[in-house]
């Protein structure tokens, strides 16, 4: 079956600034519509989607080989064009994923906190939408599914702008959602996908300050910066995930050996991956060789510092620029501290705001440590790799945010939401 694009482009005339501020309006007439739907058809239309996702999916990974094809010709990676597939498998895990999101808990017109003030005013914080979502994307076409699912249960509306490399995926998905909304009696421009491959579509849309409220950008650090750079519109955002283990002089070595593999090795390519290991020089001669085991067997790199290389021959010698590096790959940077104050020292001047964790047996370090460090996530005696929306309890994330206004940390459908204040009188008047 032969779906529409996302976004009709009326008139090939129209440049793609028009294209991008028409698209914004009409995603905020689409809003206020759709902050008004109830949970029951938002969930409804959600199963629709999901279920027109397997029909169609065919159709689907038809026009990801377009995708497909043209990544090969230019050479992209193998990891790249992994990313960038779409197989039986994924589709069903789309479809999957905005079945769970249906089944949360609806945040909009919840009451957060309840007050009466002394002149019998009953004051409440109610949770609404945002209103109109912004999110800029690389090559995962599965994230057009994932973001259209947790904005529209969150009742806001979403322009999605994926890479150009996955540009006939992303159409082909945004194709789907278009037919199921206004089925459902929710405005088809409530999830519109960018339809233009140019560049310039990403600072238009930057540029739609007006209309849209937040801007959410998925991928590489270069990518993050640039729109930061050129936004006009607040942005949800992290450069990077230079995550830390902490071994503290109490840490029970077992425990410690299974944190920090864990850590490392489970998935080294994403942003709660460790990426460097801090050990209390008290242990370090009896942790670190049993450890070394572990990473080399796995065939982690490591680079330590000048203890470290004492301890471990095998290491080689980290750089200035390994502390900072988020390697998103088998290689790990380890230093050798005086004490928890070096540790949090360390973390503060090199560290991403993203994940920490300190394996531990002192109670007393373990609060101090989750009180002095200031990153999104904070674990004692847990894996890095706990940051993440379900891990968490949050269901379905859609990023994690070391931006410390509105969000931070795993944004699930409540960080998609804002409150306002409702105040219910009987008759008061200021004097």
């Amino acid at each position: 079956m032969r779906l529409a694009l996302s976004t009709r482009i009326r008139g090939k005339h129209m440049s793609v600034d028009k294209i991008i501020e028409q698209m914004a309006k009409s995603a905020r007439t689409a809003s206020r519509a759709l902050a008004r739907c109830s949970t029951s058809k938002k969930n409804e239309v959600l199963l629709k989607i999901a279920e027109e996702l397997v029909k169609n999916e065919a159709y689907i990974k038809k026009e990801n080989k377009k995708d497909l094809s043209q990544a090969k010709e230019a050479g992209l990676s193998s990891a790249f064009i992994d990313r960038l597939t779409i197989k039986d498998a994924t589709i069903r895990s789309m479809a999957d994923g905005l079945k769970e999101v249906s089944a949360l808990d609806d945040p909009v017109g919840s009451i957060v906190k309840t007050w009466i003030r002394p002149n019998g005013i009953e004051v409440s914080r109610m949770r609404i939408p945002l209103g109109v979502i912004g999110i800029i994307y690389e090559s995962r076409p599965n994230v057009t599914i994932d973001a259209a699912g947790l904005c529209l249960k969150a009742g806001n509306a979403v322009i999605l702008r994926g890479g150009s490399d996955a540009f006939y995926s992303n159409q082909a998905l945004a194709g789907i959602i278009k037919k199921v909304l206004p089925e459902s009696g929710i405005p088809e421009e409530a999830v519109q996908v960018v339809p233009v491959k140019e560049r310039i579509a990403v600072n238009a849309l930057l540029s739609q300050e007006e209309y849209i409220d937040l801007i959410i950008p998925r991928g590489g650090e270069e990518l993050i910066r640039f729109v930061v750079a050129n936004s006009k519109i607040p942005v949800l955002k992290h450069y990077k995930g230079v995550c830390h283990v902490y071994v503290d002089e109490s840490a029970d070595i077992d425990m410690a050996r299974r944190i920090c593999f864990n850590s490392k090795v489970q998935r080294p390519g994403v942003c709660n991956a460790m990426e460097t290991m801090l050990v209390n020089k008290k242990t370090a001669k009896n942790f670190l060789p049993e450890m070394a085991k572990d990473f080399t067997a796995a065939g982690v790199e490591i680079r330590g510092c000048s203890k470290t290389c004492k301890i471990l021959p095998m290491a080689k010698k980290a750089s200035e620029e390994d502390w900072p590096a988020e390697y998103l790959d088998l290689i790990i940077a380890v230093k050798v501290v005086d004490d928890m104050d070096e540790a949090i020292r360390h973390i503060e001047k090199y560290g991403s705001d993203h994940t920490e964790s300190i394996v531990t047996s002192d109670y007393s370090r373990a609060r101090r440590f989750t009180r002095e460090v200031s990153s999104s996530v904070v674990l004692v005696n847990a894996s890095t790799r706990f940051n993440d929306g379900g891990q968490l309890g949050l269901g379905a994330e859609i990023g994690i945010s070391t931006s410390k206004l509105h969000a931070f940390g795993p944004m699930g459908l409540e960080e998609l939401t804002t409150t306002k204040f409702i105040a219910l009188g009987n008759g008061q008047v200021r004097e």
